[in-house]
């Protein structure tokens, strides 16, 4: 199979338990980690790291990812906050044995330019980076709304100025639409070559409101083809923010959730006939 489903266990509840339940009865496998207990996952400590792992042994579902909110701060936040988080969350990553942690490239300070944006974002992200290639765990650069990373020809940038194998892109469709950018026919060609990790999320250009996969503008099923042809194994992970969507979180509640996973289930349907 060229593909493993994984979700954000917390777009469905912030019950920790009830989240696995929608997982299993969708029959996906994975869960991407970005909060449980009330807590964001880089604050999670070893005990809740221990309870999480028991709930998750317990339903037979792995962690695909740490999605991490490092790298979500303004510019000249101080780095060793970052770093700490960090550790935090490769700690959490080798625990999990996943190798893959989120990550984000920085917004702007007030006035700040976009050359300088770069300078301080490629600064601080090489330093992430040599920390992630000491640990042997990947970065997976998200590309979200007004940080430097925003644009596919910033994504690449960075991929490219950093050139690491700890370095990779987690494509978020929905979020290059939030740029006015065509997912498929504009940011996928240029980053296609660094893709690890898709978010499937769809939205529409007219308002920027988040729909099930296949009903907005995402061309969600013209880039699982072209990711199918490749040859490789690629997680596909549910982040459909249908009923909320915030800056470090969005929500969906069980029901919308089953619907964006029966969604996607329909496209990856088509695509396997």
């Amino acid at each position: 199979m060229w593909y493993k489903l994984s979700g954000f266990g917390d777009e469905i509840s912030p019950d920790f338990e009830e989240q696995l339940k929608v997982l299993k009865e969708e029959g996906i496998d994975y869960l991407e980690l970005r909060s449980a207990f009330g807590k964001n996952v880089v604050a999670l400590t070893e005990d809740d790291s221990k309870k999480i792992k028991e709930m998750l042994d317990r339903y037979g579902i792995k962690v695909s990812a740490i999605a991490s909110p490092i790298g979500k701060v303004r510019a000249r936040e101080d780095i060793d906050g970052q770093k700490e988080k960090l550790h935090n969350a490769i700690r959490l990553a080798k625990f999990f044995n996943t190798p893959y942690i989120r990550i984000f490239s920085f917004y702007p300070e007030e006035g700040m330019s976009i050359e300088e944006l770069r300078e301080i974002s490629l600064e601080r992200l090489r330093e992430l980076v040599k920390i992630a290639e000491n640990e042997g765990v990947i970065l997976l650069h998200e590309n979200e709304k007004k940080i430097y990373g925003d644009i596919p020809e910033r994504c690449l940038d960075i991929l490219k100025s950093i050139n690491s194998p700890n370095l990779k892109a987690v494509f978020d469709p929905s979020n290059f639409i939030q740029c006015n950018v065509k997912p498929f026919r504009e940011a996928y060609p240029i980053l296609e070559d660094y893709i690890e990790y898709v978010h499937i999320k769809d939205a529409h250009f007219s308002d920027g409101v988040e729909v099930p996969a296949g009903e907005g503008d995402g061309e969600i099923k013209e880039i699982l083809l072209s990711l199918k042809a490749k040859g490789k194994e690629y997680f596909l992970s549910l982040e459909p923010h249908l009923a909320h969507s915030g800056q470090f979180q969005g929500f969906s509640g069980p029901e919308l959730f089953k619907k964006a996973s029966q969604a996607l289930k329909k496209i990856l349907s088509e695509i396997e006939r």
